[in-house]
């Protein structure tokens, strides 16, 4: 009997020794891969949302910028990164564009990562220089119909243009030429008259419509934007639920354990909840999109779906 009890005792006590507690998550650093340049949109959400994080879990959050071929280099890496939730992925809508615009972007967007958590969002927005006579989107298009015209998106196969393309082209029907720009720029050349109409993000636009410089005619989000609460959506403008949202999400590798994926998206959307978030995004033009991981999920899919179809239709590859 004693035998017994003693050899139990040691057993128990081998056991112990292989198969040791493991620390609640987490533990270490976590580091945020930017798919984007420092300076970005992407980059600003990482860094204020991970300043949050940080203070929240007790861990420092890294902020690394991996940006190049549209987003994929960083996508990639952080795909075959450990699954253990210390490396995640801040990319935007262009994640859910380039598997159907690429020939191999090197990663399926619903299998080899996981969605974590929506960081922001922003309507994009379709402007025109004062000069242009149109002050409604209807009147655009009417005048687009009876002389050749132009516009600028903020990059070639960003949603800035498959928005605008959708638009136009598909249910309009108008053939408005596509002038792509970096993001930086594609604003400036409205305002200096280079380009007369521009699709772009709202962040670089606002200033400008608010100063005279440009006219906003429609933002492309189902709900009008705060930042500018006068302009009408596209879809009050007879394109029934038209969506062509820019927007900042995290993911993970695919095999991340659920319990860490659950607590991340419960942090993240936490930080956005922050009031110093929200003041710093409204100074942005961007607004706080909480989603449960489900609900995310649902949402990269049909962005994906969406996306696809268009660039499938148009025949866009990228350059």
């Amino acid at each position: 009997m004693f035998r017994f009890a003693g050899a139990t005792i040691a057993l128990l006590a081998t056991l112990a020794v292989a198969v040791p507690a493991h620390a609640a998550f987490p533990e270490k650093p976590i580091r945020f891969v930017v798919a984007f340049p420092p300076g970005s949109s992407t980059d600003i959400v990482a860094r204020l949302v991970g300043e949050q994080v940080s203070a929240a879990l007790g861990q420092p959050v890294v902020v690394e910028n991996r940006p190049g071929a549209g987003g994929n280099i960083a996508t990639t890496a952080v795909m075959n990164a450990a699954a253990d939730g210390y490396t995640v992925l801040i990319h935007s809508v262009a994640y859910s564009v380039n598997p159907s615009m690429f020939a191999n972007a090197g990663y399926h967007p619903l299998n080899d990562l996981q969605p974590v958590a929506m960081a922001a969002f922003t309507p994009n927005l379709l402007y025109v220089h004062p000069d242009v006579k149109a002050n409604t989107l209807a009147e655009l298009l009417t005048l687009a119909r009876g002389s050749k015209m132009a516009y600028a998106s903020s990059g070639h196969g960003t949603t800035t243009q498959l928005g605008a393309e959708l638009l136009f082209r598909e249910l309009a029907k108008v053939d408005i030429t596509h002038v792509p720009f970096q993001p930086a720029t594609a604003t400036n050349a409205v305002v200096s008259g280079q380009v007369p109409i521009a699709s772009t993000s709202m962040p670089p636009a606002v200033p400008f419509v608010k100063s005279g410089k440009v006219r906003a005619l429609a933002v492309t989000s189902l709900k009008r934007s705060p930042a500018l609460p006068d302009v009408p959506t596209v879809a009050e403008l007879g394109y029934k639920d038209f969506e062509a949202n820019t927007w900042v999400a995290v993911f993970a590798p695919a095999r991340t354990p659920p319990a860490v994926l659950d607590l991340l998206n419960a942090e993240i959307n936490k930080a956005v909840a922050t009031r110093s978030v929200q003041e710093r995004f409204a100074t942005l033009a961007l607004e706080a999109g909480p989603m449960d991981r489900a609900q995310l999920r649902g949402y990269v899919e049909s962005e994906v779906t969406k996306w696809g179809k268009l660039v499938k239709t148009l025949n866009i590859k990228a350059e």
